[in-house]
């Protein structure tokens, strides 16, 4: 009697697997997103093999010596760790529109103008689409191959026809195995496509590019098994309404995790920023009461950020509180501070807070810059020309120490600013740089005799 095939039910949304259906993911709340997936089952009789591989100690391994290779594109580069490697997995998410195919395009003709035989896998388009767009994003190169194919076996037996040495399957999430019992684009299918697709990238020693949808909530779309698969995940962020895109590493086997690309949307395709803080700063409004600037980390970047703040009168009986880029609940400690620490009275009245050019702040330093802004902006003075300020704030009011000064004092030094207000507790650090436009400050009450802003 051969074995029942042994079934459970995935979470489209999240990946969140469960011994039986319900109509409610227990871990993301999504209703309706549980779908059925059957393992593959073992043939009866089937005999249990060994690879014949023996555990080996550190001296008995030799380095692979993989040599990376860059693209050419200096942003995208630079969140792989340096360039790609024979053998690296990676797996881009972002929204529908955002310019994840746009780059990828660029990216596979750089690189096969180095000599890299790539292959570009489209399920979604026509081959006419695709060299339309690469006509208009200056992408064309006749040693690139272009293969329009959603079915599995077909595109791995183009692939172990010819050695490629990059592939890019654009997306995961079209492609179908017929030999999978399930629906295109269901976790079952997801799963395996990238299963097969990654152990052929391992065992062939070709650069594998994954682009995958993501849900509602920004998470690629998918079991979430497939990021512990591969090698790099990167996330593009952005939106239609911002005209700058920012590419961003959530995981690196081979380099650091947090690094950001920062592109730019234009008619001729995604062009990469070489400067961001010029781009995210005006300094026609620094002036005005309520804008500060921050220098923020992105990987190993130090960024330049404006940071606008506005206080007013509570328009309805309950306060309102809107944030763009920044996160609500760190807005609602530091005026949790600022009004027991100092004696303001924001928390009363309505508080909007947007960080400018559409990026997103999760940095613990900018809390100062928040903290200022708001004050300025209660207070309707502005703060003083070429500042900036950097620092994490505590719940007694201290100004913590952050990681990465040096390269941030550098930065703002190199962009021309006159004070640079950081952690006094930074000042322990043996790389701390020297320079007449530190300002060291230990709390906000200090910091709010330094820059002159009081309560009218």
């Amino acid at each position: 009697m051969s074995k029942k095939q042994k079934i459970h039910f995935v979470c489209s949304s999240c990946g969140y697997e469960s011994p039986a259906w319900s109509g409610k993911c227990h871990s993301c709340g999504e209703w309706g997103s549980l779908k059925e997936f059957k393992e593959a089952s073992v043939r009866p009789g089937l005999q249990r093999t060994t690879s014949g591989s023996v555990p080996l100690t550190f001296s008995n391994i030799k380095a692979s010596g993989l040599v990376r290779t860059v693209s050419g594109i200096n942003e995208f580069d630079r969140v792989l760790g340096g360039g790609s490697m024979p053998g690296m997995t990676v797996l881009i998410g972002g929204d529908p529109g955002i310019g994840k195919s746009t780059l990828m395009l660029k990216y596979c003709s750089m690189m096969s103008k180095t000599g890299l035989n790539t292959l570009y896998v489209s399920g979604e388009e026509s081959s006419g689409q695709i060299k339309q767009r690469a006509e208009r994003t200056d992408s064309l190169s006749d040693s690139m191959k272009i293969f329009c194919e959603n079915d599995l076996p077909s595109i791995c037996a183009a692939v172990e026809k010819e050695h490629f040495d990059l592939i890019v399957l654009d997306s995961v999430q079209t492609v179908f195995d017929p030999s999978a019992e399930a629906a295109p684009g269901s976790p079952g299918q997801i799963k395996n496509t990238a299963s097969v697709m990654i152990m052929l990238a391992k065992k062939m020693s070709f650069r594998l590019f994954l682009i995958g949808h993501v849900t509602k909530d920004g998470a690629i779309a998918g079991p979430k098994m497939i990021e512990h698969m591969v090698d790099t995940v990167l996330y593009f962020e952005g939106d239609s309404y911002h005209r700058f895109r920012i590419l961003r590493t959530v995981k690196n086997r081979f380099g650091p995790s947090g690094e950001t690309g920062i592109f730019e949307m234009e008619n001729s395709g995604l062009v990469e920023v070489k400067d961001p803080s010029m781009y995210f700063i005006n300094t026609k409004e620094l002036s005005e009461p309520g804008t500060s600037v921050s220098v923020t980390m992105e990987g190993t970047r130090p960024m330049l950020l404006e940071i606008q703040a506005l206080t007013a009168p509570p328009a309805f009986g309950t306060p309102q509180r809107n944030c763009v880029g920044y996160d609500i609940k760190k807005l609602g400690k530091i005026i949790a501070v600022l009004d027991r620490i100092l004696g303001f009275k924001i928390s009363s009245g309505d508080v909007f807070l947007n960080v400018t050019g559409g990026v997103r702040i999760d940095d613990p330093a900018a809390d100062m810059s928040v903290a200022v802004s708001l004050i300025s902006s209660v207070s309707s003075k502005p703060l003083p020309a070429g500042s900036v300020f950097c620092g994490e704030i505590g719940l007694n009011g201290e100004i913590r120490a952050v990681s990465g000064i040096g390269a941030r004092v550098k930065e703002c030094v190199k962009l021309g600013f006159d004070k640079i207000y950081v952690p006094e507790a930074n000042l322990k650090d043996g790389n701390f740089p020297q320079s007449k436009k530190i300002v060291p400050v230990s709390k906000l009450t200090g910091l709010i005799s330094v820059i002159s802003v009081i309560q009218s």
